[in-house]
């Protein structure tokens, strides 16, 4: 588990706040990747668009329509901070993939906070929008009278755990999926320590490799059910009525 240790870019001190770290570096390479892509990618706002204007046009269009289907026309003013979720969810879990590098969403300190940022957006949203009106998320009116009071309980919990699930999701995810990557490359090297090794050494390559597509796969869907779920979110902020 040593991949996942946050350590000081210079020197080998203590961690504090303020000091420089792998985590920070990467979050910092995602920063600039996605400027990259939307800010140079797209200068030219050529009608014929580029490969790399292609991209950001593809992601802007994707969550775009996303928030639209999902919270609705009313959810669109919100939509570059969700923007923004996505991409910075979305590249650091692919720039994680990359040799030698750190995934900051591995982390559940990173991936807390930006659940902890959703949930109060939309708490906040909700009581400006509704009012008082907003705690009606939490009566199911078309239940039965008896069970209302049992039923708001539950939906006053499973309210509360939402950032918990929210981050744990994302953050346990990608770090399963680097783990189990990391022990099967620990069998790769046996090839040069006995005979076992010339059948065990293939196999736990072609392990890694199909693990590896299957971690592409999974930091595109990860940062996708992390958006869908604010989308979400959003949209019962906004129609707080069962």
């Amino acid at each position: 588990m040593d991949q996942f240790i946050v350590k000081p870019l210079f020197g080998d001190g203590a961690v504090h706040w303020y000091t420089p770290t792998n985590a920070a570096l990467w979050m910092a390479v995602s920063v600039v990747a996605i400027i990259l892509l939307l800010v140079i990618g797209t200068r030219g706002r050529a009608v014929v668009p580029s490969r790399i204007q292609s991209v950001a046009e593809l992601a802007y269009g994707f969550i775009h329509k996303m928030v639209e289907d999902v919270a609705g026309k009313d959810g669109l003013k919100f939509f570059p901070y969700i923007f923004t979720l996505f991409l910075f969810i979305v590249f650091s879990n692919f720039l994680g993939l990359l040799p030698k590098a750190f995934t900051p969403t591995s982390h559940i300190a990173v991936t807390a906070v930006l659940a902890m940022l959703v949930f109060v957006t939309v708490t906040v949203v909700g009581f400006v929008k509704n009012g008082a009106g907003f705690l009606s998320l939490f009566w199911v009116s078309s239940a039965p009278l008896p069970l209302r009071p049992v039923l708001a309980l539950i939906e006053v919990i499973s309210y509360f755990v939402r950032p918990v699930s929210h981050s744990i999701r994302l953050a346990g995810n990608m770090m399963a999926g680097h783990a189990v990557i990391k022990v099967f490359a620990a069998f790769a090297p046996l090839i040069l320590m006995s005979g076992i090794g010339i059948a065990v050494t293939p196999l736990s390559i072609l392990a890694i490799t199909a693990m590896y597509g299957l971690e592409m796969l999974v930091a595109f869907i990860q940062a996708y059910v992390f958006t869908i779920l604010t989308c979400v979110y959003l949209k019962d902020a906004l129609h707080p009525h069962h």
